[in-house]
């Protein structure tokens, strides 16, 4: 199943249910996050991890949630835009626009691609791959 979505702010609200669009949502509730810091919505497993590029960035639930609610990381973040998802099992794939900058000013765009491991109603993992946009 592919998934389109507009812009962020629309908080997604997590659902209690299974299936893919279930883990879907949890994801986007995850994405929605990244811009409202807010991390209210996201449903993370304590023992939760995240590897960007590689790199451990994210050691538990607990930690991700206070980073997306306070990290200078994610202070800079404007805007989210052209959402894909993709869901195989328990695996949900994202890929997706990320704006970020200082003072209304958008700096650059990235693309990221983000897998999320969503057992039951939990985020267990989250892998991302950040890379430069393809200017148009």
């Amino acid at each position: 199943m592919v998934l389109a979505a507009a812009a962020v702010p629309a908080v997604a609200t997590a659902a209690s249910a299974t299936g893919p669009d279930a883990r879907e949502a949890i994801a986007q509730a995850y994405i929605d996050a990244l811009v409202t810091h807010d991390a209210s919505a996201v449903p993370f497993a304590d023992d939760c991890t995240r590897v960007e590029d590689g790199l451990p960035t994210g050691f538990s639930g607990p930690q991700l949630t206070h980073d997306l609610e306070h990290g200078p990381q994610y202070s800079v973040i404007q805007a989210v835009h052209d959402v894909r998802m993709s869901t195989s099992g328990d695996t949900v794939t994202a890929r997706y626009l990320l704006d970020s900058g200082f003072g209304g000013s958008r700096l650059i765009t990235v693309d990221i691609t983000e897998t999320f491991v969503v057992t039951g109603d939990r985020i267990h993992r989250i892998e991302a791959t950040i890379l430069p946009a393809a200017r148009s």
